[in-house]
């Protein structure tokens, strides 16, 4: 596996899993709600029950989509799903987490690629995150699940952007942490980079074919530098914020 860094002229992020902390948020719920069975749990521990749930239901709730997309029916789920939270007044968090890194990466990006948002969720939500963290600035385009007829593992979001930013799917880079994300990717003719800071595992990132899988969107730094991209050293910089917030 490896990048031809010279094909690359845009970069297109994933959200969820990627640039959004998503899978430790819904960490923290079923964690809430496995402690008081704490003595059922294997191990007596909810925390490592939970992380297994949720990286479990992560291809299901893909293939469920996918399904739903695939007949067309993606949009009339979305729009139930806001009647519903609506008049039922479900809770829904107000507040995203953030994968560390992702500001300074994208400050490191934004002078040399254009970049978008390729995203499976809603506009509403999508924009949500973009809002909370004043990450607007750093993209050309934003696709959601509502924005083309299809969205991933179709390949459409991917054009869309592509010809929104003025390159050729093939110059783009998709980076993501599902197989969605790979698989969309591959699709346009893109090159595309699994991170495994989100739902995805090696395995199936590899299986997918994804040209890279790292850590994390902070280690696409390294491999762009090659192009010429000044890279700071931001890992260091996370590592003593690391220590420092574990001295705490």
């Amino acid at each position: 596996m490896s990048l031809d860094v010279s094909r690359i002229k845009a970069i297109c992020f994933d959200v969820d899993g990627t640039l959004s902390d998503t899978d430790d948020q819904w960490v923290e719920r079923f964690e809430t709600l496995f402690t008081p069975f704490r003595k059922l749990l294997i191990g007596h521990d909810p925390r490592h029950t939970a992380r297994m749930v949720v990286m479990g239901v992560e291809t299901p709730g893909n293939l469920m989509y996918y399904i739903l997309d695939m007949l067309r029916l993606d949009g009339h789920f979305a729009n139930l799903y806001s009647f519903l939270a609506q008049r039922l007044k479900l809770v829904q968090r107000k507040e995203f987490l953030i994968v560390k890194g992702t500001l300074e990466v994208l400050q490191s990006l934004l002078p040399h690629y254009p970049m978008a948002v390729v995203s499976a969720r809603d506009a509403k939500s999508t924009q949500a995150f973009l809002d909370q963290f004043e990450l607007n600035p750093f993209f050309s385009t934003v696709a959601t699940s509502q924005t083309c007829t299809y969205t991933k593992p179709f390949p459409d979001p991917i054009l869309k952007v592509a010809q929104d930013m003025g390159v050729l799917p093939e110059e783009c880079l998709m980076i993501g942490d599902t197989t969605v994300d790979i698989r969309a990717g591959r699709s346009a003719g893109a090159q595309t980079v699994g991170v495994l800071c989100g739902f995805g595992s090696e395995d199936e990132l590899r299986r997918a074919g994804a040209d890279l899988i790292l850590p994390t969107p902070l280690d696409v730094l390294e491999f762009l530098a090659v192009s010429g991209i000044p890279i700071p050293n931001l890992r260091s910089t996370l590592t003593q914020e690391k220590s420092l917030s574990e001295a705490g």
